[in-house]
């Protein structure tokens, strides 16, 4: 049974990722068709060919490597300049004829009989709305997964139903599992609370939340403060008197605060001895939205430090130490997570929603990715669009002749070198998954 949740989650994560694909991909097409330019195949995936089938001019089909998608439209580039075929025999040197090889294949993909049909000669604005759509589907799958994900099925968070009442007061970081005669009562049961009670308000304070109850506690340590609770079906007040305690300091994402020396810092709170009961609470409809951002901006973050979290990676695969979580991941990885997570000992709407969550941020990446101001990225192409955009602003506020269209095909030299980063960047992250992949937390 474990193995087939495992293959689920997988399936779950491959079927996602082809969706996620697509959609990109029908980004860049659908514009592209309204917009007049024709579009000779919508392929995914990449290698040999599986099937196809012809609707119209244009070729669908899936490819056997389902790393990836693609639309070929009809000259994404001017063609080229006359004499160019002398040039690529005369000239010397591989990138010349890179160039050159690439401006035959795109001529290639300029049909005489639909020469007005073509890309580049589409306005700035245009090209810019083909080229972002794609990344810009994935973001709007993102946001709908992350939608579906929070406001539909819900966050885990402390409702204000109580689960627990401790009996004693233990210092932190005790292992001590029961209380002693001479363990101080805790004060929620001084006070009466019992499990089942739900807060209605602390400190003549309405809270609809665990949280916010646990904050109106914490900064009250040694006052007396009424707390109503709604036990039965009738309300209840009780006196509570939090306890001084000595707690570790966390930021605002919750990770422990320590001082230059790496010491923990710890603050004096109020105590009370209270556990919530834990449910799927679920958020406003714009959460999503909220999530897709922050996502992004964490995407954003990585991709700015990359150089050094591959490193990292390559380091951990060489001596076997841990990898971190938060790291880079290929497709494989993704996938064995996915399987894990899938397979592990939790209620299903849990793995449902870490799942989903994957899905999404899985999305968000490839949205953020796609829009790296380098060819052959989508980012790549819109840079190009926006140059000579400028080059045209230009002129006409000089009052000079249009510039001709930019030939992206003298960049191919770079694109080559950009692939190829991509290409080893993916081959180290697919070894690192195969041979040390990121441990889940247990």
């Amino acid at each position: 049974m474990e193995i087939l949740l495992y293959v689920g989650g997988l399936l779950f994560v491959l079927v996602g990722l082809g969706v996620s694909i697509a959609l990109h991909e029908l980004g860049h097409l659908v514009p592209a068709k309204l917009f007049g330019v024709h579009v000779g195949q919508y392929m995914i995936g990449f290698g040999p060919r599986l099937f196809s089938r012809k609707f119209g001019e244009t070729e669908y089909g899936v490819k056997a490597l389902p790393i990836g998608g693609f639309i070929s439209m009809s000259g994404m580039y001017p063609p080229s300049p006359e004499g160019a075929d002398g040039e690529h025999t005369a000239s010397r040197g591989a990138f010349r004829t890179l160039i050159q090889d690439a401006r035959a294949a795109n001529d290639e993909t300029i049909d005489p009989g639909r020469a007005s049909r073509v890309f580049y000669l589409l306005p700035v604005w245009k090209r810019i709305i083909v080229m972002f759509g794609g990344p810009f589907m994935n973001l709007v799958l993102a946001v709908v997964i992350f939608t579906v994900l929070l406001s539909g099925i819900g966050v885990q968070q402390g409702t204000t139903t109580i689960a627990s009442v401790s009996q004693c007061v233990l210092p932190a970081g005790s292992t001590q599992t029961a209380c002693a005669a001479s363990d101080p009562i805790a004060p929620a049961a001084q006070a009466g609370v019992k499990p089942g009670d739900r807060i209605v308000s602390v400190d003549g304070t309405a809270v609809s939340t665990f949280a916010a109850a646990s904050a109106i506690i914490q900064a009250s340590p040694g006052r007396t403060i009424p707390l109503v609770v709604e036990r039965s079906g009738a309300r209840v007040t009780l006196q509570l008197t939090p306890v001084a305690a000595q707690r570790q300091a966390v930021d605002g994402n919750g990770r422990a605060v320590v001082d230059d020396k790496g010491h923990a810092v710890m603050h004096t709170v109020g105590y009370a001895g209270v556990g919530a009961q834990v449910a799927y609470v679920q958020q406003p409809i714009g959460a999503g939205v909220e999530q897709a951002v922050t996502n992004s901006g964490a995407v954003v973050s990585l991709i700015a430090n990359l150089p050094v979290r591959l490193w990292d990676v390559g380091v951990s695969l060489v001596t076997g130490t841990p990898r971190d979580p938060n790291g880079p991941l290929s497709v494989v990885g993704v996938g064995r997570i996915a399987g894990e997570v899938a397979a592990a000992d939790a209620p299903l709407l849990n793995r449902v929603a870490v799942l989903l969550s994957l899905l999404g941020s899985l999305n968000i990446a490839l949205f953020v990715f796609n829009l790296i101001p380098l060819l052959p990225l989508d980012g790549g192409h819109i840079v190009v669009a926006l140059w000579e955009g400028l080059k045209r602003a230009w002129a006409k506020l000089f009052r000079r002749p249009p510039p001709k269209p930019v030939d992206a095909t003298r960049l191919v030299p770079l694109t080559i070198v950009v692939a190829g980063i991509l290409i080893a960047m993916g081959a180290l992250l697919l070894v690192a998954d195969l041979f040390n992949p990121v441990k889940l937390p247990t």
